[in-house]
């Protein structure tokens, strides 16, 4: 299993044209020079095959995929419901007291979700560089272990100060995590395969908003155990489950394909060989290079899909923070208001993991975002416009299926349109960092005074998924646009000549073989067509 022929980079043309001729004749150059190097014994055109020794015919190829899927998406969605349930639960323990205990005013309790956000954001880009440089299973059980020391103190704290503390170290330490796993998978995974694991992944939000809701209510009948608040238990118990977790991950985890202790060395092949058919040319390694990652921060697709995402994480921290607050306005207590979040929740998941299975098996990524947010938008236009609760409540289930299938759509669809595996890790990171960070703005926009309508808020939602749906339709055209000119030959890079057993390609420099040219040049490469 090979990657594409050099020459398949040069589109066809028509026999009559002058393109036509120029074509013919580099092709022909091409054609000689092969010969001359297969003459010669030297590498200058070939196609590295990764493992050649390796005899993979034994290997079933959905058996394999199947293998990957239970090692791998399982506990990692496990993770990432305790990651979102530990830095959303402060919405639920709202609802028992805490502002009163800690004797803190509303405008403070929105300082402290908003501190969680900086930490979050600053951290995400160094943590995925971190990942790819150290093994995943030590990197983010480590972060695991941390935050959730962090989880429990938080339910020991007595005053402001040291519920802002802890806020912040949560922050810093979770931030490894969904951008680290989202690279992390797509490091295993073909980009028509990675949508559903990714969706599969972020579902655990979804689950976590609904087991949150669940477990809120259970917990507060420890009210008063050990001259504890209920809200206290809520963070306690939690932190000490992610800490056991955390330390359960390091022999769970597996590290990246080529290295893992799970799989054959032939299997391990197959799934090197399986990526490299899909054009990503760094399955096999790649070495560190600033070059890498300043390919990533100068490219504009990677600004566009910031935005993009922002216009879904900014109103998905917005909804996840205040959901219970929200219902508990319309009328219902808090453990009822707790309880009424969990089919909101149950909905969203199942529409998610079904947008993730369609954009795979179908594409389509942009037009599916631009649906889910569509949806989001209408949902968001009756919160403001209702006021009826009934109408209000059914308007939550719009908002939810809107802001959460976007979620891993928009981080497949920017991950998939990325080759190079450090341009990738810092891609996403950057993405996802852009996106967090908005949940400092999102956080404070449903303030108390506002209840139980919260009209500001929910029209600062309905911008943020605005600019993401106007994002989604500007990032489709680009990649368009930029396909189009590929396929109109305006991207090629024409092999020009042999000079010492080395393939010189125009505008490269020169490497060792079209599989090394193919590593550097990454998603820049003229025969890489972007997913639309």
């Amino acid at each position: 299993m090979t990657d594409r022929d050099p020459e398949k980079a040069i589109p066809a043309q028509s026999s009559s044209s002058p393109a036509a001729s120029t074509y013919s004749n580099e092709k022909s150059r091409i054609s000689e020079v092969e010969r001359a190097s297969a003459k010669e014994g030297d590498a200058a055109l070939h196609t590295d095959v990764y493992n050649a020794h390796v005899d993979v015919s034994g290997v079933d190829e959905k058996k394999l995929l199947r293998k990957l899927d239970w090692y791998l998406v399982p506990w990692l969605s496990f993770l990432y419901l305790l990651s979102f349930l530990d830095r959303t639960s402060i919405g639920n323990a709202k609802l028992y007291h805490m502002e009163a205990d800690l004797h803190i005013t509303d405008q403070q309790y929105l300082i402290a979700l908003t501190i969680f956000f900086f930490s979050y954001a600053i951290f995400e880009v160094p943590s995925n560089v971190f990942l790819k440089r150290l093994r995943p299973s030590i990197w983010l059980s480590l972060l695991m272990f941390l935050w959730g020391i962090m989880m429990t103190v938080q339910g020991l704290v007595h005053n402001y100060g040291g519920l802002l503390g802890m806020r912040w170290l949560l922050g810093m330490f979770e931030a490894g995590l969904f951008p680290g796993v989202n690279y992390y998978l797509s490091c295993w995974y073909k980009r028509s395969e990675f949508g559903i694991r990714a969706a599969l992944f972020f579902s655990a939000a979804t689950v976590s908003g609904a087991f949150g809701g669940l477990l809120a209510a259970a917990i507060s009948n420890m009210d008063g155990i050990a001259g504890k608040p209920a809200w206290a238990w809520i963070f306690i118990i939690e932190g000490l489950v992610t800490v056991v977790a955390g330390a359960m991950s390091f022999f769970i985890i597996q590290d990246f394909p080529d290295t893992a202790k799970f799989l054959t060395e032939a299997e391990r092949t197959v799934v090197v060989r399986r990526l490299q058919s899909d054009d990503q040319f760094s399955a096999a390694g790649e070495s560190l290079r600033w070059h890498y990652i300043w390919k990533s921060v100068l490219d504009y697709k990677t600004w566009i899909g910031m935005l993009l995402y922002m216009g879904a994480d900014g109103p998905l921290y917005a909804f996840s923070l205040f959901l219970p607050s929200i219902i508990n306005q319309l009328g219902f207590k808090a453990t009822p208001a707790n309880l009424l979040s969990v089919p909101v929740y149950a909905v969203a998941c199942i529409l998610t993991c079904v947008i993730g299975f369609y954009a795979d098996k179908y594409g389509n990524r942009g037009y599916l975002t631009m649906f889910s947010l569509s949806i989001g938008l209408v949902g968001y236009i009756i919160l403001i416009a209702s006021r009826n609760a009934t109408l209000s409540y059914v308007a939550v289930y719009l908002a939810a299926c809107g802001i959460y299938p976007s979620i891993p759509n928009i981080i497949a669809w920017v991950s998939n349109n990325v080759e190079g595996s450090y341009k990738r890790s810092v891609t996403i990171a950057m993405v996802i960092s852009f996106g967090n960070i908005n949940g400092a703005v999102s956080s404070n926009v449903y303030r108390a005074r506002d209840a139980p309508w919260y009209r500001l808020g929910h029209g600062i939602v309905l911008m943020y998924i605005a600019i993401g749906l106007v994002m989604a339709i500007v990032y489709h055209l680009c990649l368009r646009r930029e396909n189009a000119k590929r396929e109109r030959g305006e991207r090629d890079e024409i092999i020009k000549g042999v000079n010492d057993g080395r393939t010189e390609l125009a505008k490269n420099g020169t490497y060792a073989s079209v599989t090394d040219a193919k590593r550097d040049k990454g998603d820049e490469w003229s025969g890489y067509r972007y997913t639309l």
